[in-house]
């Protein structure tokens, strides 16, 4: 392989929905990055269905969620049906809606391929483009560079390079990085995209039997097509059949009692096995792992790639501080350090989702909707063990937990506002909840400049946010009287919790973030 300075300063090879989202929130930074796919042309395949609550709250960030909401749908009621007759509507989201510290009360379905064509726009915004045709093969690290080989005999440097590039990850095997885990050989199914007529698409139709299954779900954005799942056709040896047009057909035709004629145009034809692998480490060196690249596990629960976005949107800031010398490289352990428990909890959780839908699709009336839970939505996960999280917290918050919202009112305008708009952006933000925090938010922004938002919350004279139906406090477990400060990190985490007295509490935690050390942030 050819030797390469730094070209750019971080690599991201795979542009799916992970590689994509870590490229715009670094371009967002005016990072220089660039981001390759071995793929000769960007999918238009359907796969994944959607993001979750707490990756809506992700791209809301990055500014596509209404792009995003208005290209696809709400999850619809699922039909389910015995002996080809419907026994049961169930809409597992009925009850959900959203409230002032969540504001996303349902999941939203999109067709992978258009959820990525979004998000390409928005990097293209940025001025960068991914690059097709461009396969890594082989992986050099320097002590101030890596050099990546492609298939086609050029190379690219970069200061560090990030894979995203799938379950079967080359990066991940260039490093030599261990994907422990199993699969579970007689855990499968087959999948594709399908064109479908007869079908009402106001349903999710689940058609359950003894000998299998056989679940179409319409595609948002398209006039009949749909996302195709059933168990596998097997031989008479016990075989499984490779997936093909005419073998959905068939397996239609036998769980449905409908003609197999319904079904034309397969596409994405894959067959998936139930595999729950974790990388035994996210860094080495210059070169991190997110997404699949670190982690696979069961569709139950629909965890996949909203688990990959947030380890994108986890390691974009820590990785934009690095390059630019404001953190010490350090901080990219706390990536591995937050981000890999997180991934070990998603096996446990969508393998004991699994469990639980596999036997209720057993029963009468039992279906998918077992898969989904509060837990699957995102919005509890947290880092409280975080080396990033000191110790904090209030009657409702501790250090690392995601940041609530909460709708109040801009003092200055007096317009409505949310505290996720005071969020967005690649930036720390400072509350202040009372008027005891008034000289601390100043000194903040004075010391800081952009790269920290400072906004008293019911602060007196302070230029801020008026809490007026107390959402604010009520979210942040804040109590009246009690002048408390509350640091929000980038990836809208909380990063600390302190008093109004303890004010240089908050100038400790950045100037150990901004100022290279060479100390381990163990011990922040």
């Amino acid at each position: 392989m050819p030797a390469s300075a730094p070209t750019t300063q971080v690599l991201i090879v795979g542009s799916g929905p992970t590689g994509l989202i870590l490229a715009c929130d670094l371009a967002r930074r005016s990072i220089d990055v660039r981001i390759i796919d071995k793929s000769p042309e960007f999918p238009r395949s359907s796969r994944a269905k959607g993001p979750n609550l707490r990756s809506l709250e992700v791209l809301e960030d990055l500014g596509v969620v209404d792009r995003i909401l208005a290209a696809g749908s709400a999850p619809p009621p699922m039909r389910k049906y015995r002996n080809g007759l419907p026994i049961a509507d169930t809409d597992p989201f009925e009850a959900a809606h959203p409230t002032p510290d969540a504001p996303y009360g349902r999941p939203r379905m999109i067709a992978q391929w258009q959820l990525e064509e979004i998000l390409r726009d928005r990097l293209a915004e940025c001025g960068v483009h991914a690059e097709l045709g461009s396969e890594a093969t082989e992986l050099r690290q320097g002590s101030d560079s890596v050099t990546v080989g492609l298939a086609d005999g050029r190379s690219i440097g970069a200061r560090y390079v990030v894979g995203c590039d799938g379950g079967h990850s080359p990066v991940r095997k260039l490093l030599g990085v261990r994907f422990e885990g199993k699969t579970t050989e007689e855990q499968m199914m087959v999948c594709g995209d399908v064109e479908a007529d007869g079908l009402d698409r106001g349903y999710w139709h689940q058609w359950f039997d003894e000998d299998g299954a056989v679940m179409l779900c319409p595609i948002p954005g398209t006039r009949s097509g749909w996302w195709f799942q059933a168990g596998p056709e097997r031989d008479r040896a016990g075989a499984p059949v490779p997936p093909s047009l005419e073998s959905f057909r068939r397996l239609f035709a036998k769980h449905t009692g409908l003609p197999g004629t319904h079904l034309s145009q397969a596409a994405l034809l894959s067959t998936y096995r139930v595999n729950e692998r974790m990388a035994d480490r996210y860094r080495v060196g210059r070169v991190l792992l997110a997404g699949d690249a670190a982690h696979v596990h069961s569709i139950a629960g629909g965890l996949g790639m909203n688990t990959g976005i947030q380890d994108a949107f986890n390691l974009g800031w820590k990785l934009a501080r690095v390059v630019t010398g404001q953190a010490d490289p350090g901080l990219l352990d706390t990536y591995e350090e937050e981000r890999l428990p997180v991934a070990s909890w998603t096996l446990d959780i969508t393998s004991e989702r699994l469990r639980v839908t596999l036997d209720a699709i057993q029963r009468p009336g039992g279906g998918l909707d077992a898969a989904a839970t509060g837990e699957t939505t995102g919005l509890g996960l947290g880092y409280r063990w975080s080396s990033l999280s000191p110790a904090g917290s209030t009657t409702r918050l501790r250090a690392g937990d995601r940041a609530p919202d909460a709708p109040c009112r801009d003092v200055g305008t007096g317009l409505p506002t949310r505290l996720f708009e005071a969020f967005a952006g690649p930036h720390f933000t400072l509350l202040g909840f009372g008027p005891g925090t008034a000289d601390a938010l100043r000194a903040a922004e004075a010391t800081y400049g952009d790269a920290v938002r400072a906004y008293g919350v019911d602060a007196g004279g302070l230029a801020g946010l008026t809490d007026e139906g107390g959402h604010a406090r009520s979210a942040y477990g804040v109590e009246t009287g009690v002048d408390t400060l509350v640091l929000v990190r980038p990836d809208n985490h909380v990063g600390l919790i302190t008093s109004a007295t303890d004010s240089r509490a908050v100038g400790a935690y950045l100037d150990r973030l901004d100022h290279p050390s060479g100390t381990a942030f163990r011990r922040l």
